[in-house]
């Protein structure tokens, strides 16, 4: 044999050796990287698990990002009985295929089917992935939980007894609840008042200022709801008397000179189509579409609300003023003659020399003070639970939001800004989101009847 023989069958076999090796140390090198890797797998939850009611589905996501998931186990125990919630294996995977790394949990737990009991459990858990660490079962990942399992809802006892209420009006309701809940309030209709605690000792007592919107009547359903931790809801009604009301008719004109004076402060407010518009076409969407959009503004405004009466006692009235306009007046718009529009106004116009000083109408803290739409320059101030007071169309704001005020602080000036006709303030009151009649907070006798007297009765109580 010569050399270059023998040198032709060395490299081959060198080339044969290579490629054995390299067939040995792949493998090996994805058993080290791969195989034995050390990340542990997770189960993440979609939001807190701590109560399970009648039925309960639990949503979250198993993850493994390294070696992918190989065993999904989920078990509750009970008084030492243990029920398999969800067992579940994915394929093993090698050299080949495509290993799972996030996978949707769903679990539906009905407890009564499962013989579940109320009463405290524990919610077992673990994931494997498909590393070859723990003699080839992967990582794993266990975590117990306590959970209390509760199938009864809450009782509601109210306090307060007598709820005399006026169509456009508010009330107060206070009750307690016999554990802690999640989400309570008063339902009119298809308006939710929030519950808050905080002014009672009583941990479980609530107050909820409440309204009867100006279009729902004495036949509108009230009652309050409770619901716990775990999802259970008790709804009661209770006792009250809705006043019916019949609110005036007022018919507006719209001068072609009011709309070429007013339309060009609204002009940053309405889209492309609607600045080259006419006059009337203007107005009718500042009327509309502008005022719509500024009661959305209100509303997000009237949601965040301190718990805590900031106010006391009657609220001001614009001093030495006239009511122009009142507290749910149908208005009907004309121009030229023609009908053209209809509006609720919801709160009262007063009027006195032009650009007077307005008072605060009681105590609060400044939760809006800018520019708003129709309502020109506006502040609203949270009086605690939910109470809200506003002022509108002012010439000028002496108030930042934030601020605390007082009883009577001069906070700005009566004006024509917006959609107003002439110097005068746009007064209005709202419980949450809903606009109520201004006139009974004005009024002691109605304040001491359907608040403080309700109030001071349960803290005498106790």
């Amino acid at each position: 044999m010569t050399w270059k023989s023998r040198l032709r069958i060395s490299k081959r076999g060198f080339l044969f050796l290579a490629i054995a090796l390299f067939a040995i140390v792949v493998p090996l090198t994805w058993l080290a990287v791969k195989g034995l890797e050390r990340e542990s797998p997770t189960l993440r939850w979609d939001g807190p698990i701590d109560f399970i009611g009648p039925t309960k589905a639990l949503k979250g996501t198993a993850l493994d990002q390294k070696s992918g998931l190989r065993r999904l186990w989920i078990a509750i125990l009970q008084q030492g009985r243990e029920v398999l919630l969800l067992d579940q294996e994915f394929p093993r995977v090698f050299f080949k295929g495509k290993p799972i790394r996030s996978q949707p949990v769903f679990v539906e737990i009905n407890v009564r089917s499962l013989g579940l009991e109320d009463g405290e459990a524990l919610l077992r858990t673990a994931v494997w992935d498909q590393s070859f660490r723990g003699r080839w079962s992967g990582n794993r990942t266990y975590e117990e939980k306590s959970v209390i399992i509760d199938t009864q809802p809450p009782d509601v006892e109210m306090v307060s007894r007598q709820h005399n209420l006026n169509q456009g009006g508010a009330g107060l309701a206070i009750y307690r609840t016999s554990e802690p809940v999640t989400k309570t309030g008063v339902q009119v209709a298809d308006r939710f008042f929030p519950g808050s605690t905080g002014h009672l000792s009583d941990p479980n007592a609530f107050v909820a200022f409440f309204a009867i919107p100006y279009d729902s009547g004495p036949d509108a359903q009230l009652y309050v709801m409770a619901t716990d931790g775990a999802g259970n809801t008790t709804r009661m009604g209770f006792a009250h008397y809705i006043n019916s009301r019949v609110f005036a008719q007022d018919t507006l004109n719209v001068p072609e000179t009011f709309l070429k004076k007013k339309m060009p402060e609204f002009e940053g407010l309405l889209d492309k189509e609607g600045a080259s518009a006419s006059l009337l076409d203007k107005f009718l969407a500042v009327n509309r579409e502008v005022r719509q959009a500024n009661h959305k503004t209100v509303t997000e405004v009237c949601k965040n609300s301190d718990a805590k009466l900031h106010w006391e006692g009657p609220f001001l009235r614009l001093p030495a003023s006239a009511r122009r306009a009142a507290f749910g007046d149908h208005r009907t718009y004309q121009y030229e003659g023609r009908h053209v529009d209809d509006q609720i106004h919801l709160g009262i116009d007063l009027a006195s020399t032009a650009h007077s000083p307005v008072p605060a109408s009681n105590s609060g803290r400044v939760a809006f003070a800018e520019n708003l739409g129709i309502y020109g320059k506006t502040i609203l101030i949270d009086h605690g639970f939910g109470l809200f007071s506003m002022y509108g169309h002012l010439s000028h704001i002496q108030a930042t939001t934030g601020q605390v005020v007082s009883k009577g602080d001069i906070i700005g000036s009566t004006g024509s800004t917006g959609l107003a006709g002439g110097d005068h303030l746009h007064f209005a009151t709202l419980i949450h989101h809903t606009f109520v009649n201004p006139v009974e907070w004005w009024d002691p006798s109605w304040i001491k009847h359907n608040v403080t007297d309700k109030l001071n009765e349960i803290v005498h109580e106790r």
